[in-house]
């Protein structure tokens, strides 16, 4: 293929046309955009093997020469043209798709090569422009840009024509077209500067809001309607097969897939949950890039250097940053249900386009998938970001849908990954922030639970199960993870929860005191080794491991601290509705002993302790026959919650936290989407080239809160748990 080859004879076979275009188009020899040769090029069945050393091949000779024939420009600008006469026939049947879906992989194929081989800074090798002297059509205007023209043209077709039998295996090959020239964001650093480069996705934000509106919407639609790609037999796309010659559809079924997919793997049949639909996958990688992309941009501010008064006034150039609006990620923010739409009632429209979306299938196709984690991310964008959306959720009465994945998912954290982890814990947490939310999951009774084996959960609510498994997180964390803002999020969560509590279940109940001594038993220790390395009076080295013992002493403190505000906020406005609880305490009051006279907890235990002694010396007074079983116990507490009027009790400030992303998430969120996507989507990269994350290893989160701050009195003050990438 180092050379082009000869023109073929009217007899030649396809193949060897074939052979001959495409050796053509990645030799030497330069084709102006009105040449014929597009057309043939572009109208290829492409029925021939390649291997991939063969494209391997084609691909090194087509970077050698595209610096001076300028393919690349030229065969993306024919597939923004074929685009725009696909829009126009609005999807009829046409061989214009059979065109354009070649351009895409001609294009794919080629451009996914220069960026992972590229050596320049600012990947030149694309030469996205004509050469000045470039013979064009009449109607082509030589001052547009072709990334923008390009991104214009794949956008317009992906939001404005219906998935189809006819259009699907266009929007597939487009999908996937979007996420090879998005990939420049492999090649940058994971925090973005003003010195990336990402022109097609530049190009993307650029577009109006009309357009990014109408994307949003389909790459969403597309994600809940799940559509299929038809068989992938010639007689089910007739429309590509012309004078008995193979379609395209034979193509991608067959040989070609050898000439396209192998350097790709597009088409790999996913290992993974059935829910799996490769359109609606792809969609939502293409959706999840859009929407957390950050174009850091210069802003130059002349300022005057004052700090020493002898010194010249001379204006010193002071260079600031700052991050472009992504209107993706307003466009998904200001998203609206279909069925109902609030701003409008109340008078106040949006200004602007609105996507506008089904959110009752939204919110039921995330609950089907969310054993996925790109499920989890687009839920929590949602969330997190979508106002109405969250509304929209907390107002279901069958939280459960999404629940019970949710709980389901964190009960197996050993086999997910901590990233998958922390965004459920997140997700969870935001929703503990409404008071209908924490109140209405201990209405909702579960049958049972089958998947919970460690005790048998029958007739329980969501909201014990809940509490059970967020106990069980942190558990499982003090053993493996022993990641110190887990066990945050997890209490934090547990803290909102608590004065809606009700009929906690026996199990929840005994979980919420083994917290408190599971917690005291790691309080303890760090105790006894940080006393341990006082008493040998260490050397400097051992100083410091003093200090960090007292730090995570002081941080264990904390959560021994917010486990007793926990546990007095639902004896403080929930007792009656809790006996269980009542139980638990008095079953292991022992626990609570040894911190009577600590400083932090000697208050919180005073209103503990009050409740023991009404209980306890009511419990002495009754005289029993026989011994005092499990049942007669629970009914004696039952009976005297009756009685109960909370006296001597002191009054906390509830604690109540909330959630708040930093300011900065993109250094998680970007290098976070991407390993999805290479992870999922069959999407293969050079790994050498990759700079955005370290390669074989998962992109660290890390979710703090402030350090507590307590007032004259020693109560705690409202929190912020805050994301910190």
């Amino acid at each position: 293929m180092g050379a082009v080859p000869s023109t073929p004879r009217h007899t030649s076979t396809t193949a060897e046309t074939a052979e001959y275009l495409i050796g053509t188009f990645v030799g030497e020899k330069s084709f102006p955009l009105a040449s014929d040769f597009w057309q043939k090029l572009l109208e290829l069945p492409l029925t021939l093997r390649w291997s991939s050393y063969r494209v391997q091949q084609a691909c090194e000779l087509f970077a050698q020469n595209n610096h001076h024939t300028r393919h690349l420009a030229k065969i993306l600008i024919h597939l923004s043209w074929c685009l725009q006469e696909a829009v126009r026939t609005s999807g009829a049947p046409s061989v214009v798709y059979l065109k354009a879906i070649n351009a895409v992989y001609f294009s794919s194929v080629f451009l996914k090569y220069i960026v992972e081989n590229s050596q320049s800074d600012n990947i030149e090798e694309l030469c996205l422009s004509l050469l000045e002297n470039e013979p064009v059509p009449k109607d082509f205007m030589t001052d547009q840009r072709i990334e923008n023209l390009l991104m214009h043209n794949v956008l317009t077709f992906l939001g404005s024509i219906d998935v189809s039998p006819t259009t699907s295996l266009l929007h597939q090959e487009l999908l996937n077209f979007m996420l090879v020239v998005m990939s420049t964001q492999l090649l940058s650093g994971p925090t973005p500067g003003p010195k990336d480069v990402n022109p097609f996705l530049d190009a993307a934000m650029s577009q109006e809001s009309l357009l990014v509106s109408s994307v949003v919407r389909r790459l969403l639609l597309n994600y809940i309607m799940r559509p299929r790609l038809p068989s992938s037999t010639a007689a089910s796309y007739s429309i590509f097969s012309e004078e008995n010659q193979p379609g395209v559809l034979q193509r991608v079924g067959s040989a070609a897939a050898n000439f396209v997919l192998l350097p790709f793997n597009y088409l790999v049949n996913s290992n993974s949950e059935g829910s799996r639909n490769q359109l609606a996958d792809c969609s939502l990688h293409v959706l999840l890039v859009l929407i957390h992309y950050h174009k850091c941009v210069v802003s130059d501010e002349s300022v005057t250097d004052r700090s020493d008064d002898s010194a010249s006034t001379d204006p010193v150039s002071k260079v600031n940053t700052y991050f472009t609006v992504n209107p993706y990620s307003k466009a998904l923010e200001n998203a609206r249900d279909i069925e109902f739409d609030r701003a409008d009632i109340e008078g106040n429209a949006q200004n602007g386009p609105v996507v506008r979306l089904p959110f009752a299938s939204l919110f039921d196709t995330l609950g089907m998938c969310l054993a996925d984690e790109t499920a989890v991310l687009l839920l929590y964008s949602l969330v997190q970001g979508n106002s109405d959306f969250l509304e929209y959720v907390l107002v279901r009465t069958d939280l459960d849908t999404l629940l019970m994945p949710i709980l389901e998912t964190l009960y197996s954290a050993s086999r997910r990954t901590s990233n998958q982890i922390y965004m459920l814990l997140i997700i969870l947490l935001i929703l503990s922030q409404d008071s209908s939310f924490n109140a209405s999951i201990h209405k909702m009774i579960l049958p049972g639970v089958p998947w919970y084996k460690e005790h048998l959960l029958h007739q329980t609510s969501l909201g014990s199960l809940m509490v059970i498994i967020l106990i069980r997180t942190v558990q499982y964390n003090l053993s493996k993870l022993r990641d110190v803002y887990l066990h945050t999020t997890c209490l934090a969560t547990l803290a909102n929860m608590a004065p809606h509590v009700h009929r906690l279940s026996a199990y929840a109940s005994q979980r919420l005191v083994s917290l408190f001594y599971m917690l005291s038993r790691k309080y303890n220790k760090l105790v006894e080794l940080r006393d341990d390395k006082l008493q040998t009076k260490a050397i400097s080295t051992g100083d410091g491991l003093v200090e960090d013992m007292s730090a995570e002493l002081q941080i264990y403190t904390d959560f021994l601290r917010i486990v007793l505000e926990i546990l007095n906020a639902i004896l403080t406005y929930a007792l009656p509705r809790n006996p269980e609880v009542v139980y638990a305490i008095m079953h292991r009051q022992e626990v609570f002993q040894p911190f009577k006279s600590h400083p932090r907890f000697a208050e919180l235990l005073e209103n503990i302790y009050n409740v023991l002694d009404f209980f306890n010396s009511r419990m002495d007074a009754q005289r029993m026959d026989g011994e005092w079983s499990v049942e007669k116990v629970l009914l004696f507490i039952i009976n005297n919650c009756r009685s109960w009027r909370g006296e001597g009790m002191k009054m906390f400030t509830q604690l109540h936290f909330s959630y708040e992303q930093e300011s900065h998430p993109e250094e998680f969120f970007i290098p976070y989407v991407w390993q999805l996507v290479l992870s999922r989507c069959g999407f293969s990269f050079n790994a050498d080239a990759i700079t955005l994350f370290p390669v074989g290893m998962h992109a660290n989160k890390e979710i703090y809160y402030d350090e507590m701050n307590t007032n004259q009195n020693g109560e705690l003050n409202e929190q912020r748990v805050q994301f910190d990438p």
